[in-house]
Order: C-alpha cells, then structure tokens, then sequence
C-alpha cells in the first residue's frame, strides 16, 4: 500500500485545483508523511477518534497538532524547503489535513487507524524529513526502523551512508533529536516573548504571489465533499437523482454505476459539475453494490455525503433492514436513518449555510457561487401563500447587492413544489412563489432584466414524495445561472450552456423553456405562457 502515492493522487488535486506548481504538490506529499506518522500515535489519534470530521473543517490541523508552535514549524519548514509562501504553506496543509484524514481511514477501512498506519510504515517514512522529529511523538520516530533513515527531501531513495552495526544508527540519532526538540522549545518561548507573534490561525483562502511577488488571486479553502441523492419511487424506479462532484471523471463513474442499477433512468440525474466539489466520493466503489439495495425498496432515499449515508423509508421496518444492509455493503460508511423532520432547526441551518457560504464569496464572485450559495437557504412559504419569511430577506438583501455589483450576472429563479396537490395548482404556485423572489430582490434595486423565473410545480424532485422529510426538501426555489438572455416577442427565452433546453424530457406536456430539440415526441414550438 503506496499510500503517499494514493493522496498525492486523490488528495493533492482537490487541494490545488488549477493550480500544477510543482513545488506545491512537493510539499503536501512531504506533509502526507508527517501527518500519517502523527496519526500513527494512539494518544493523538484517540483525541478525535470518535468525531464527525467534516472534510472542509480548517480548524482539524489544529487539534491534530495543538501546540501552536509546532504548527507554526511545520508550515515554515516546509514553505523555506519547497520554495513556498509560508501564508500560503500553512493554507495548503490546513486543507489538505482533514481530507487525507478521511482517505487514510478509507484505506484502512475495519483496522484502527494506527495499526494501519503503523503496519505501512515503509511506504511513508522514507518521506518524513529530519527537522520533523521535533513536531512527532517519540514513538513516531523509535518505529522507524534503524536500516531505514529518516529522509530530508522527498525523493524515495535512501540517503547514502557507511554500514554501521546493528543498533549504533539509532544511538547517535537519540542526541541530535534531543537538540532538535530542545531547540524547538527555545524557539517556542522566543515566540512567546514577542509583543506581537505571527497569529497561527489557519486563513479560509491563501494568496498566491508570482515569481516577481505580485499578488494573485485568492485561492478559496473550502471545499465541499462530493454528494449523491437519489430517491425511488412505488416500483423501484430511479424517482430522483441529483449529484455534486469535483470533476468530470467522477460524473462519469457514478453515472456508470446509476445506470448499471436504473439503466436509462439514469439518465434524469442532473449533475452538479464544478470545482468547489471534491473529486473523490468515499463510497463510489461501492456504489455498484449499494444502489441496488436501495432500488428493492419502494419509495425510498439515500443521501451520499462524504463518509456518511443517510437513508429514508415509509416503512420502519424497510427503513431499519435498509440501514443494515448499507452497513454490511459499506463497512467503511457510516450509514444513518434519517431523523424526524426539526422544522425550524431545518430552515434555521440553512439559512446560515447560506449566509457562511454569502461571507465567503469575496470580491467578484463566480455567479454560479452566488446561485449556488442562494440555493442552500429553505424559503418556508405558508401553505398556499407566496410570501417571503422575513428570516430569508437577510439573505436576499445580501444577494441584491452582489448581484448590482457583478457585471453580467443574469439569474433564473425556479420554484418547486411537493405532491400534495393537483399537477396545474403546484405548477401556478410554484410559479408564484419564484415571482414573489424576483419581485423582492427587483424591490431592493436589481434590474428586473437581470431576473427570470420559472415554475417547474412537483415534475423535478429532488427527494421522495412519501416521507414528510421528502415533501419538505422538495418544496424549494432554486438559483440558476443564465449566461445569456434573449427577448423573442417578449417572451423571455434562455440560451445557457448550464441548463438542458429540454428540462423535463419525461413529461407529458410541452412546457419547456426551449423546444425539445432532443426529444422529437415532445413537440417543437415553444410553450407561449413561458
């Protein structure tokens, strides 16, 4: 098990995103040996055994290593070895820290994390560079054998040196390790003197500078685990289906997979393609094993985030053998069922998810970010009415004033409804609703050219329809991006690369927002009242 070689591989990418400099990638793998040899210690490793590691938490490299000083070695050494800002250093392994922490549990799967970690020691070792030996437990370092020297580059070749007998290697190495770790305590309560020491706050993006030291753009720390949700309907049909992932690459293998499974249905799963999204999915190698537990069970959902799955049923007892037989198809997820509905508690974390994700938009942001960040908020219209919450204009009042700011910003607003009432009732009142949306943010000074919206009623769902918690996550408004805008017979038309010009192929009625160019058996003219 080459395990640098597997987060150089999974990891690195979605730590550098566009970003191929050399040096960068350097040293994260020489940051993937240090961290894997920490979390090779019991003691450190049981501090957050038990903890729900989100794989976008900045604050983990922290508790990993908790004496700032440390952390503030480890970002210098490494930045002064490979040439990098040390600002930029200490941004990289913040990131990168719980993302291999959640490869590295993968890997080891049912082994406790240290036993793994301890029983793959060569694959890792041979990268730990010497100055480290300040910054790791005594046992990382006595584990490693004494044939083997502890290298100070990243080269997997062994450092050359004279044959001494058994044992003497590490006798000579117990007083320069005693120096290094004296050292780095002198150092520590240098620091500590200072009137004003360098904060050790990891930031939430780094900037770049060029080889003449200018700065560049912000490169944001946040990325969000790739996600598939799926629902089925009475007869084991793929009802609803929606993914999020980092790249075209796994697109392509949960799509494989969800067509090995639902065959042509797979084919209504709209897909979220974007860098801000991790490009692996802990549980895509089951997935040709888990999906099809989930199609024997009618009416059911499953929500893939991360290294958890989260399941739905009508039946409790369907509910409870689903679980228990996700558990047995991936030991290494942790596999829930879904909660009652905390109505309030729902709306509640959405709105601040929305409001954390507003924040950290920056200057000129990716118009698809603002939708995206729009999308996350619950906009709990009263039944029958299309009246915003007051909770929501916070969000919107924000919204109107990136949208003013940003040039070319062009938004659709899509309203969705459950079920629970009649086709033609759900579409006007969804219709409504998004109205009501563009009519607020035009009232706080968008340009209503700048907003369009669309009803899609309970024909694009995103969850089951049977579960009080299904109606609830499909009664939503959504933000789109439209890269362009053209004004036919002022009938608003929209030409844009992120939306399907047949956004519901599998209707019944030629409701479209463009004809069905790919689907000849829905008709060719364009529906008039859009």
């Amino acid at each position: 098990m080459d395990i640098i070689s597997h987060l150089t591989r999974t990891v690195s990418p979605a730590v550098l995103a566009d970003d191929h400099s050399p040096a960068k990638q350097n040293l994260l793998e020489q940051f993937y040996a240090i961290f894997a040899a920490r979390l090779a210690n019991n003691d450190t490793y049981s501090r957050f055994a038990n903890e729900n590691i989100a794989r976008d938490d900045s604050s983990f490299y922290d508790r990993v290593w908790t004496e700032g000083a440390h952390r503030d070695q480890i970002s210098r050494e490494l930045a002064n070895a490979h040439g990098v800002d040390e600002t930029a250093s200490r941004g990289l392994i913040a990131m990168a820290a719980p993302l291999a922490f959640h490869e590295i549990k993968s890997l080891a799967g049912t082994t406790p994390v240290p036993q793994f970690l301890n029983d793959n020691l060569n694959s890792y070792q041979h990268h730990i560079p010497a100055w480290a030996g300040a910054v790791l437990p005594a046992s990382a370092i006595a584990a490693t054998p004494a044939a083997t020297p502890i290298s100070d580059t990243v080269s997997t070749a062994p450092l050359q040196k004279e044959k001494e007998p058994q044992g003497s290697f590490m006798k000579a190495l117990l007083p320069i390790i005693g120096l290094i770790i004296l050292g780095a305590l002198a150092w520590a309560l240098l620091r500590g003197c200072q009137e004003n020491p360098e904060p050790v706050a990891t930031p939430m993006a780094t900037a770049q500078q060029d080889e003449q030291g200018n700065e560049q753009a912000v490169v944001a720390t946040d990325i969000e685990p790739a996600s598939l949700r799926i629902a089925t309907g009475e007869n084991g049909e793929l009802y609803a289906c929606r993914m999020s992932v980092g790249n075209e690459t796994l697109q392509t293998n949960v799509m494989n997979a969800l067509t090995g499974a639902f065959g042509d249905e797979a084919n209504k799963c709209r897909a979220d393609v974007d860098d801000n999204f991790a490009i692996d999915m802990p549980a895509a190698a089951q997935l040709t094993t888990i999906l099809p537990i989930v199609k024997n069970v009618p009416n059911a959902s499953m929500v893939i985030k991360g290294d958890t799955i989260t399941v739905n049923a009508p039946d409790d007892a369907a509910l409870a053998q689903l679980v228990t037989d996700l558990q047995a198809a991936a030991p290494a997820m942790m596999v829930e069922a879904e909660g009652p509905l905390d109505l309030q508690g729902e709306i509640d974390e959405s709105v601040a998810a929305a409001d954390a994700a507003m924040t950290n938009l920056g200057d000129d942001p990716d118009p698809r970010d603002v939708a995206r960040a729009l999308s996350l908020q619950v906009i709990n219209f009263q039944v029958d009415e299309a009246v915003i919450p007051d909770v929501n204009k916070t969000i919107l009042d924000r919204a109107a004033k990136i949208i003013n700011e940003v040039p070319d910003m062009n938004l659709m607003i899509i309203g969705h409804t459950d079920s629970q009432a009649s086709d033609a009732y759900n579409m006007e009142l969804s219709r409504e609703r998004a109205e009501s949306v563009k009519d607020y943010l035009a009232a706080q000074g968008v340009d209503a050219s700048k907003l369009s919206t669309k009803g899609m009623g309970e024909t694009d769902p995103i969850a089951d329809n049977s579960t009080e918690q299904g109606r609830f996550r499909n009664r939503r408004i959504e933000f789109m991006v439209n890269d362009k805008m053209v004004d036919l017979n002022d009938d608003m038309i929209i030409n844009s690369d992120s939306l399907d010009p047949d956004l519901n192929p599998l209707d019944s009625n030629n409701d479209d927002l463009l004809p069905d160019g790919d689907d000849a058996t829905q008709g060719t003219a364009v529906d008039p009242t859009n």
